[in-house]
């Protein structure tokens, strides 16, 4: 059969405007919309390849039903601001990707939808409806089907039965038994999903369900004789239309040649980088312009705008792009003509296919190189299956490439590689001369967008790239890439390198061209990954014994938690199961409910318990157990079975590009969420200790986001109080209480501390209150207070807001970029995060280049003195180093010196040392 697909265009409208952030381009042009429907019809054709159709959208004005019943539709809100100057370039790129746009006055997207779904039922074709709209599946039929793009959800008359309980012939009588608050069609009062199913499976029909509606007893049977003249008219508006006349037929709903002239202005003016670039990559001249037949009438008379190609239409391709020119190296001659022209290249880019995600153990399978766009070579080294090819000599090619890959005037290119480096260290091969890094480029330039090569490639490229699985399956039958044929691993990663070269000169010059994020990429990720490198393969030691010891005390204190808990609810339960927790507190214990999840049940997250805890005692106490519980699941049984056996250490992974302020992420272990302010965290940091005849050192800021908060916001009473090295909560209080510093109480300075910080993150009246446990109104006047003392800071938060919603975005003191995509969306709640988040970015930002350039400049100078002592960790504001007994007293002078020197703010960097056995005696 013939497959036709319709398409809910206005379900999708409004789908893409409120899932995806706000997007927009530099001269503010809203842009989320667009972007997110045009993603999700290139998607749905690629997938379905139908040989008809239709992207349907409700046209502007009254319908037959709003005729019928004046309150149709009446509690909808208006249209978003923001979505309106959408609507009319997203039908022009529609029309000009050649895809059928259909607008009918008068009758609703659902009525269209249905003419044609009957229509081509009627004349053999299969029609696809994709839609979110539950109405429509009264429509479902054995060649009607219902697909939800954004759920992937599929309903054919099986499904209609499994998602609703009643079959699609019953569709329409459940619906106006239940009502569409939607549409603001009301229903039978007190009749839901279950009683309205009930029902029809008894009785068949509403026919005759109202037929012996005197047989039905109780309330809802009573308010159901009483909707009995109202449910004829609900039925009818519920009703999609069938047999509208229109112009078309399915047959006749057809592709039409892209514009692709008229596509490239549009995507180049909504900054669609990706969608740019695969346009001019695959230009069209068409032969006769005229490639669009237009049907325009009155407004609220039919109007249909319907491509429709001109039969005499020809499509010329003029350029296609270029093939692609992968190479295997399976011989010596091979290999030695790939190292002179390795010499010979002016950049590289390489890759490595391996055994394992994990850095330190991963060993090489094969290498691929690229240096000119569209080609590319593959070794395979180590791949072994049944019949496998011979391949190079393992060893033996490594000797030989060493050479290139030690000369550091032979510049690399590579994505993500701090990776490549390990896995090369690992056959004793030191990397030099990485002259650029395709994932810290992105990442400078759009820190809010994902950086993975197959995400920037459909991004700068327009192209959908091989993935692993497509090569070495998924799940429990996924092979290891030593395994994959060596064919589908030439194609798939001398397509890695070949795209990551090509990403190279798409992402590079748009860096370079601006010097604040050229000096960011060049001067601090740059360095920054290759001391990265030297951190993770450091290590640290860890103590073993010491922590199963605190694992099996926190396993004690763990159950004992328990049992308390079950005194508390009066019976055993599932502390870990939100459902039987949900039972306790609210049904059986009646606390009240804060919250509820997205499924309709009573959430007990962790800010829900913390709220109950401040009156009910088995909230606070479960809050205890999960943390304790997480700390022994996550770190005492965890770390010692985390360590190498080739080194005896523990080497956590640092994520350089996640987040979006420049701050280091650590995974495998994560040492940053360690707890320092609890005496179980402080006891985990107890096994981190330093070998015989070393100490730890630890090297923190000291109150650094607050220092660049008067930095930045120049305020004449902060930038005083720093310059005199006074405690800068107690001064502040001593400002605000009209007191000598001398008398404050350590109450008045942990208020006032509370505002310090909990201004930096945006808190409001509502946090201060809630953390300080005082009145709201009491709140208020404590910040009026402080704002009216440090004036500076409120004029900083007032024109960070503006230019952030002006620029979209706001930098770190160095010129980091931090993009903040819903500081002007349509949303309250997101709205309001961006605006705490643009001023709480430049301040975290700023912190985080600072570390990033201590860590350099502490790098650096061990690198160059011939000490023994070594960088193991760093943890937010901190550097944590070994350091042999007889270099301590260099050490901490000279770290202090090096991390407050790598900037001049208008106050002075401190950065307090301490020293001990383990980490938490140094800290």
């Amino acid at each position: 059969r013939k497959k036709l697909v319709l398409v809910d265009g206005s379900s999708y409208l409004y789908r893409a405007f409120h899932a995806l952030p706000d997007l927009r381009t530099k001269a503010g042009e809203p842009t989320g919309a667009i972007r997110g429907v045009l993603s999700m019809l290139r998607l749905l054709v690629d997938k379905e390849k139908p040989d008809y159709l239709g992207v349907i959208f409700d046209a502007p004005g009254k319908t037959f039903r709003d005729d019928w019943y004046p309150e149709y539709k009446a509690n909808r809100s208006p249209m978003p601001e923001d979505m309106r100057p959408q609507i009319a370039p997203l039908y022009e790129i529609i029309k000009a990707q050649g895809w059928p746009l259909i607008v009918e006055s008068g009758v609703e997207a659902d009525d269209v939808i249905g003419t044609l779904a009957r229509q081509a039922e009627a004349a053999n074709i299969e029609c696809v409806v994709s839609t979110g709209d539950k109405d429509l599946a009264q429509l479902v039929s054995p060649l009607i089907t219902l697909k939800n793009t954004m759920s992937n959800e599929l309903l054919d008359e099986a499904g209609v039965v499994a998602k609703f309980g009643v079959k699609p012939s019953q569709i329409l009588d459940y619906l106006t038994l239940i009502g569409d608050t939607v549409d603001n069609v009301p229903g039978v009062p007190k009749v839901g999903p279950k009683t309205a199913v009930k029902w029809l499976t008894e009785h068949g029909t509403l026919d005759a369900i109202v037929e012996n509606a005197d047989k039905i007893t109780g309330v809802v049977g009573e308010n159901l004789r009483n909707a009995l003249d109202w449910l004829p008219k609900a039925k009818q508006l519920l009703t999609v239309k069938c047999d509208l006349a229109l112009a078309y037929a399915p047959d006749s709903l057809t592709f039409a040649p892209a514009d692709n002239t008229a596509l490239l202005g549009y995507f180049e003016r909504f900054e669609f980088k990706g969608m740019a670039n695969e346009v001019r990559q695959t230009p069209v001249i068409l032969s006769n312009a005229k490639d669009q037949v237009a049907h325009e009438t009155a407004p609220h008379e039919q109007t249909t705008l319907l491509n429709k190609p001109d039969p005499s239409l020809t499509l010329r391709m003029t350029a296609e792009k270029k093939p692609r020119q992968y190479k295997t190296i399976l011989t010596e001659p091979d290999l030695d003509e790939l190292i002179t022209a390795l010499n010979a290249s002016p950049l590289t880019c390489f890759d490595t296919e391996t055994t394992s995600l994990e850095p330190m153990l991963a060993r090489i399978v094969g290498l691929s190189f690229a240096w000119t766009p569209f080609e590319a070579v593959y070794i395979p080294l180590a791949h072994r299956y049944p019949g496998v090819s011979e391949q190079l000599p393992f060893a033996a090619t490594l000797a030989k490439l060493k050479p290139w890959f030690e000369d550091a005037s032979k510049l690399k290119l590579a994505q993500n590689a701090k990776y490549d480096e390990h896995v090369l260290l690992n056959h004793n091969i030191q990397v030099r001369g990485i002259a650029h890094d395709t994932l810290l480029e992105d990442y400078v330039l759009e820190s809010h967008k994902p950086h993975d090569m197959d995400s920037m490639a459909l991004r700068f490229l327009g192209e959908k790239t091989i993935k692993f699985e497509d090569v070495a399956g998924k799940g429990a039958k996924q092979i290891g890439f030593d395994e994959v044929s060596i064919e589908a691993a030439s194609e798939y990663s001398a397509e890695d390198s070949d795209v990551t070269l090509r990403l190279h000169h798409e992402i590079w010059p748009q860096v370079a061209q601006d010097d604040k994020l050229k000096y960011i990429y060049e001067s601090i990720e740059l360095p920054t990954r290759e001391v990265l490198v030297r951190i993770e393969r450091n290590g640290v030691l860890i103590d073993a014994t010491l922590l199963q010891k605190q694992s099996h005390e926190l396993g004690l204190q763990v159950n004992a938690l328990e049992q308390k808990a079950y005194e508390l609810a009066g019976q055993p339960f599932n502390l870990g199961s939100p459902k039987q927790l949900g039972e306790i507190l609210f049904g059986k214990l009646g606390m009240p409910i804060k919250r509820k999840t997205a499924t309709g049940q009573p959430s007990t997250d962790e800010e829900v318990l913390s709220e109950l805890a401040e009156d009910f005692p088995l909230p606070k106490l479960l809050l205890e157990h999960r943390s304790l519980s997480k700390l022994k699941s996550t770190y005492t049984d965890k770390l010692p079975k985390m360590v190498n056996p080739n080194t005896g250490r523990v080497h956590t992974n640092y994520g350089q590009a996640t987040a979006i302020t420049g701050r280091l992420s650590s995974n495998d272990p994560n040492l940053q969420n360690i707890p320092v302010r609890t005496p179980q965290g402080r006891e985990i940091r107890k096994a981190f200790i330093a070998p015989p005849g070393s100490v730890i050192v630890s090297a923190d800021y000291s109150q650094i986001e607050l220092r660049i908060m008067a930095h930045i916001s120049q305020d004449p009473s902060l930038l005083d109080a720093f310059a005199k090295g006074l405690d800068i909560h107690k001064a502040t209080a001593a400002d605000i209480f009209s007191l000598p510093i001398e008398e404050i109480t350590s109450e008045q300075r942990r208020y006032t501390k509370a505002v310090n910080f909990g201004l930096i993150y945006g808190m409001g009246a509502f946090g201060l209150a809630s953390q300080l446990g005082i009145e709201r109104n009491a709140a208020q006047q404590f910040i009026d207070k402080y704002f009216a003392r440090y004036p500076g800071v409120a004029e900083y938060m007032q024109a960070t807001r503006e230019s952030a919603r002006a620029n979209g975005y706001v930098e770190t003191v160095f010129g980091r970029r931090l993009t903040l995509t819903d500081i002007n969306g349509g949303n309250g709640p997101r709205r309001a995060g961006a605006e705490r988040a643009a001023i709480n970015a430049p301040m975290q930002g700023t912190a985080a280049d600072l570390i990033k350039l201590a860590m350099i400049a502490v790098d650096e100078w061990l690198a160059t003195s011939g000490l023994r002592s070594k960088l193991i960790m760093q943890v937010h504001d901190e550097l944590v180093l070994e350091v042999p007994e007889d270099e301590l007293d260099r050490v901490r002078v000279e770290v202090a010196e090096k991390m407050t020197g790598v900037a001049k703010l208008r106050v002075p960097l401190v950065a307090d040392v301490g020293v001990g056995a383990n980490w938490d005696e140094a800290h």
